[in-house]
């Protein structure tokens, strides 16, 4: 479907009432009160619920369900999520004590990352949450350190796979990567991890984020149980986890399509049972950032200036890269494509026009949308870019041109 000779954009999945977005149900002009003024990001707590809730529907009940903080730390969010998920993967201490912070069980809580520095190794154990270890190195040092602190760290070995799939928009594993230890050399560790004093738990292995193929998914779902089958023969003891991480991707651009959550659900319910016939101590835990948040945050901005440079209409507004560095395509877009970008409080606008969206920094490549049908805006008026629930403001420069930070509410 093409508006003007482009592109239509997503359907807006915020309700609109009298041309004006609401997010949790407050409208956008009076949200932007309650924050404070512009720029800021908004999360609707009921979406993230519903979003968890379809999943609960279509995954096997003994799969437990984990939430990847990175995609997004704000500490009401996490809290809230922890209502709701099963457990924990954060990436940095600051990240742990987030995730700490919600009264989690931190056996249900873990770090990954390819350089955790010994204080945030330190920190994991002794409170007791659940190593992701990704070297031989730092299995040792997390041996040494459990030694030092006279605790039995929890371990699981994250495996980076010796396959890749081409599909996922971001690449974890397979080939040469930073990330876990290569699948070849897992056998040796686990002859070791038994007299190293070490709680050993299972497998974390992932491939890749933001995959928009169902088949892809499915497929990679199915390598990774059996590659972790096949290297759970070399282990001195049984499994008691699989993490068999998540890479479910959400539509950000036009012709994006969503994945198949029924077929993949059935194809987890054959993984689980494959899992169970063979490990049947083991917890299947399927571990999901952006898919549970990604569609439920916007980040809002106002209109500064409206201006007209040799023919093209620009629409200067208050914030852009330093707040939101993914929607201005430099946060690994080969080809820069547009967020979904509405005005909000005019989401329909009774006249049309194409613009640019710039932020105010001194860069060209401060740019959240380029060359868009949208309502016609004035100075005043609130752009909101859609999609932004995860990999947001922390995904972004924020200290660059010392401009202040947005805010973040939860509603």
């Amino acid at each position: 479907m093409k508006t003007n000779g482009f592109a239509a954009p997503l359907p807006v999945s915020f309700p609109v009432v009298e041309d004006c977005l609401h997010i949790g149900g407050v409208a956008l002009t009076r949200l932007a009160q309650r924050a404070g003024g512009t720029p800021f990001y908004a999360y609707d707590r009921q979406m993230m619920t519903q979003r968890v809730r379809e999943l609960r529907a279509v995954l096997p009940s003994e799969m437990a369900l984990h939430y990847s903080v990175k995609a997004n730390p704000m500490p009401a969010v996490v809290q809230h999520l922890a209502t709701l998920v099963d457990g924990f993967d954060v990436a940095s201490g600051g990240e742990l004590l987030v995730a700490l912070d919600t009264g989690k069980n931190p056996a249900h809580i873990s770090i990954t990352g390819p350089g955790k520095t010994e204080g945030e190794l330190c920190m994991a154990i002794a409170s007791e949450i659940v190593v992701h270890v990704e070297s031989e190195r730092e299995l040792n040092t997390v041996a040494g350190l459990g030694e030092q602190l006279g605790v039995t760290p929890r371990v699981m070995l994250r495996v980076n796979p010796d396959f890749e799939l081409k599909s996922s928009g971001m690449k974890m594993g397979g080939g040469a990567k930073p990330f876990g230890i290569d699948a070849e050399a897992v056998p040796g560790l686990l002859t070791r991890i038994s007299s190293m004093g070490l709680w050993f738990q299972g497998f974390h292995i992932f491939s890749g984020s933001q995959n928009l193929r169902t088949d892809a998914v499915i497929e990679e779902k199915s390598r990774v149980v059996e590659l972790a089958l096949r290297l759970a023969e070399y282990a001195a003891v049984p499994m008691s986890c699989l993490n068999i991480g998540g890479g479910f991707g959400i539509p950000y651009f036009p012709g994006d399509g969503r994945l198949d959550m029924a077929r993949i659900g059935e194809h987890l319910h054959q993984c689980a049972e494959r899992v169970k016939s063979c490990m049947p101590e083991a917890k299947v835990v399927l571990e999901l950032g952006r898919y549970l948040v990604g569609e439920a945050g916007v980040y809002v901005t106002r209109v500064l200036e409206r201006k007209t440079s040799r023919g093209q209409v620009f629409l200067v507004t208050d914030g852009g890269l330093n707040h939101h560095l993914p929607a201005t395509g430099n946060f690994g877009q080969v080809i820069r494509r547009n967020y979904p970008v509405v005005i909000g409080n005019r989401v329909h606008g009774a006249s049309r026009e194409v613009v640019s969206v710039v932020g105010p920094l001194c860069t060209p490549l401060d740019l959240l949308a380029d060359k868009v049908e949208m309502a016609v805006a004035d100075i005043g008026d609130l752009v909101v870019v859609l999609q932004s629930g995860a990999y947001g403001l922390t995904a972004s420069p924020v200290q660059f041109l010392s401009h202040p930070l947005p805010r973040e509410v939860l509603v």
